[in-house]
């Protein structure tokens, strides 16, 4: 790709330069420009406040003249340096010549791009190339209207890269790949990584971020969702964290989606399955509208296509208004004439009024294509907090869909189950009774559920490990509360049904 500039954005650089790319990185890892080399440098403290945007703490903090003092200043706070000083750290011609510098004054030198350290799931030392004061992608109000604008690492992107499934694939499509994070991810477990975005200079920075990585080179094609990817083309896994925000018009390309309402993530979820190769997994970041007398969970399983089991998480509910703020200041219109401002709220609320919209719902949907005849599809809400990477969490999640899938009752009963590591029991009652009111079972890892369980089930759980079948469990526990065995053989395995479809209870074999 050919140097690539929008409207009054800044040049870049080239991203025909490899060996420069390589150098380049050399000399980052070299001063301990990383992720773990700016926490010991900034504290902390100053650290955080760089992931908000908020420079004055790093300044303050590099105030010397040391090789990484100079890196950070140029790179992540966007200050000119001393041409001399940089030398001493950088290929400093080259730099210049490529176009990852430019000439500031007689006698310093600029970034033309913001590089930020990232640290890769495996302790590696990628590197994220954004637009100039653009590194902290999502609500962080950049303030900046223009409308090629490439952001870098936000919440969102990380939330995505830490819920994808990592298991070795042959191909994966990250699709409107921004700065070019979720690619990067997908080049250390897919063989093919094809990188889209509706924006060419989106494409241009994800080949200097991979190039800088030290990753494998993507394909990377222009267009819309899925007009870049022929018609017989197939992926084993599919990552989105598209511009989903729902806003009237499309004003900034890296968020708003430029459809009506919800339309571009129902198009983006609807269309992924006939690109899934089978097993595959299709996993998006987006919002959905909450309707005015319709289900915002049956508005959502008829995105699910054919062929596919889904499990769609709703992480965060916000009402209209909330919702309209978060995305103003997003975009620093509270800094414009508050008429301006005024009118543009006017606008969005209009929009969600003449829709019926009360409510914008944010979350998480995975697709898995599947052969079954009847596939799964769950849709939740859990708001509370969980642990990431939740990779893992989600692959289980479909091994233990397809396992009760094909087990019935006698199947459950005649199975071997495992307590998950890291489950807990807490009894609730009142102090000095001599039973609980009821008894609940809580993860500490994952997702990080509770469920409330009856005494068996409590009983049956906690002696879960592998070695007895589920029907001699329940009979033992039948001797030992006088209960017909009979009867507990029947009336529990909806409860075991439960905790392992929850992820309390594993398949042993």
């Amino acid at each position: 790709m050919g140097d690539v500039s929008h409207t009054s954005l800044s040049p870049l650089p080239s991203s025909d330069r490899a060996d420069v790319a390589a150098r380049l990185r050399d000399a980052l890892l070299g001063a301990s420009f990383t992720a773990d080399g700016l926490l010991d440098l900034l504290g902390a403290p100053a650290y955080a406040a760089l992931a908000r945007s908020e420079t004055v703490p790093a300044l303050r903090a590099t105030r010397g003249d040391t090789p990484l003092e100079t890196l950070v200043r140029l790179f992540l706070l966007q200050q000119p340096v001393p041409h001399a000083r940089v030398a001493d750290v950088l290929p400093v011609q080259d730099c210049l010549e490529s176009g990852w510098l430019t000439r500031a004054g007689a006698d310093e030198v600029a970034a033309t791009v913001d590089i930020r350290p990232y640290g890769g799931p495996g302790g590696e030392d990628w590197f994220i190339v954004s637009d100039l004061g653009c590194a902290v992608g999502g609500a962080g109000g950049i303030g900046s209207r223009e409308e090629g604008v490439v952001l870098g690492v936000g919440g969102a992107s990380t939330t995505l890269a830490g819920i994808t499934v990592r298991t070795p694939v042959s191909s994966a499509l990250d699709l409107g790949t921004g700065s070019g994070i979720q690619a990067l991810h997908a080049a250390q477990h897919a063989t093919r990584v094809t990188a889209t975005d509706l924006n060419p200079r989106a494409l241009h920075i994800t080949a200097l971020t991979l190039a800088l990585s030290g990753a494998p080179a993507a394909d990377l094609r222009q267009g819309s969702l899925f007009e870049p990817i022929a018609d017989d083309e197939t992926y084993d896994l599919i990552v989105s964290n598209p511009p989903f925000v729902i806003s009237p018009g499309a004003r900034l390309t890296y968020r708003d989606g430029g459809m009506g309402g919800d339309d571009l993530c129902r198009t983006l979820v609807q269309q992924a399955g006939d690109r899934l190769n089978d097993g595959g997994y299709a996993q998006f970041l987006a919002n959905w509208q909450h309707v005015e007398g319709e289900d915002w969970q049956d508005r959502l399983r008829s995105w699910v296509p054919r062929g596919c089991d889904a499990w769609i998480v709703q992480r965060e509910v916000q009402d209209v208004t909330q919702y309209a703020e978060l995305w103003l200041r997003d975009a620093g219109d509270h800094r414009d004439d508050p008429a301006e401002y005024q009118a543009r709220y006017d606008a969005w609320l209009d929009e969600f009024e003449a829709r019926k919209v009360k409510a914008v719902g944010f979350g998480w949907i995975t697709l898995r294509r599947t052969a079954a005849a009847e596939p799964s599809i769950t849709v939740e809400e859990w708001p509370h907090s969980i642990e990431q990477p939740l990779g893992e969490t989600v692959r289980a999640h479909f091994d233990r869909v397809d396992y009760l899938r094909v087990s019935d009752d006698a199947a459950l009963l005649a199975g071997h189950f495992r307590l998950v590591a890291e489950v807990v029991q807490e009894q609730v009652g009142l102090p000095g009774a001599e039973d609980p009111e009821h008894v609940v079972l809580r993860q500490h890892r994952g997702m990080r559920r509770a469920t409330k369980v009856d005494t068996v089930g409590a009983g049956f759980a906690g002696v879960c490990d592998g070695t007895l079948s589920a029907g001699r469990i329940l009979d033992a526990i039948a001797q030992l509360v006088g209960e017909d065995p009979v009867l507990l053989r029947d009336r529990t395995p909806a409860q075991i049904r439960l905790l392992v479809e929850q992820g309390f209870l594993e398949p042993a074999e």
